[in-house]
């Protein structure tokens, strides 16, 4: 299956979606708003598809979007702190044409690399409820079906662990821990790590060591 016509079928589905009343208001309010640093700027306050090689080996799957990050830029962890230390950690291992991701025309290119989450929309105090959270599988589960290549699944965090977890039923489950792998169905790998935020990366609970020796973990588990 080509997965690039059905992720981009998806992607005018997801933009489109306005199904969970306080997300949409609150993606739309932070979009008016504003942060200072950018209030001459146009936010993009949608639901954010996800982005990357069709063609992937490694899926990533965050929480949901930054409010001042992918909720303005349109683009998975773009525009923010969380997105510095992914795609630089990406571009050291060879993954990404450049260490920083700003915008949609900035010319970054993955490879090998898919980058989602499963809930679309900035949630208040990143935290969405079990309800959102259900309502957004379905664009979760056909993004995970189109991305058949897919041989390691990345988790960043607990909730995008159990993102996974879910979606492939993984039996039995083990706790969240940072550098977790456990066998999914058709020879996959989820591989966990703590999530990228500036919350874990500003107090040194997650280093650039730690996340760069995960994702040469990946490359390994997904013999790139």
């Amino acid at each position: 299956m080509d997965a690039y016509p059905v992720l981009n079928a998806l992607r005018d589905e997801v933009v489109a979606c306005r199904a969970c009343p306080r997300l949409v208001a609150w993606r739309e309010q932070v979009a008016v708003e504003k942060r200072a640093a950018y209030r001459d700027e146009d936010y993009w306050g949608r639901p954010v598809p996800g982005f990357g090689d069709p063609a992937a080996r490694i899926l990533v799957v965050g929480l949901a979007p930054g409010a001042h990050g992918a909720n303005r830029t349109g683009r998975m962890f773009t525009g923010d702190r969380s997105g510095d230390f992914l795609y630089g950690s990406l571009h050291r291992a060879g993954l990404a044409s450049q260490p920083s991701s700003t915008g949609p025309d900035d010319g970054l290119e993955l490879v090998d690399v898919f980058i989602t989450s499963p809930v679309k929309c900035v949630p208040p105090a990143n935290k969405p409820t079990a309800r959102e959270r259900a309502t957004c599988q379905p664009f979760f589960r056909r993004e995970v079906a189109a991305l058949s290549k897919v041989r390691v699944v990345l988790a960043l965090g607990s909730i995008g662990y159990q993102a996974v977890a879910g979606e492939f039923d993984l039996q039995p489950r083990p706790a969240f821990a940072h550098g977790l792998e456990a066998d999914l169905p058709e020879g996959r790998t989820v591989l966990c790590s703590y999530h990228v935020s500036q919350q874990n990366t500003f107090t040194g609970r997650l280093t650039e060591a730690m996340f760069d020796a995960v994702l040469a973990r990946a490359l390994v588990l997904a013999a790139i």
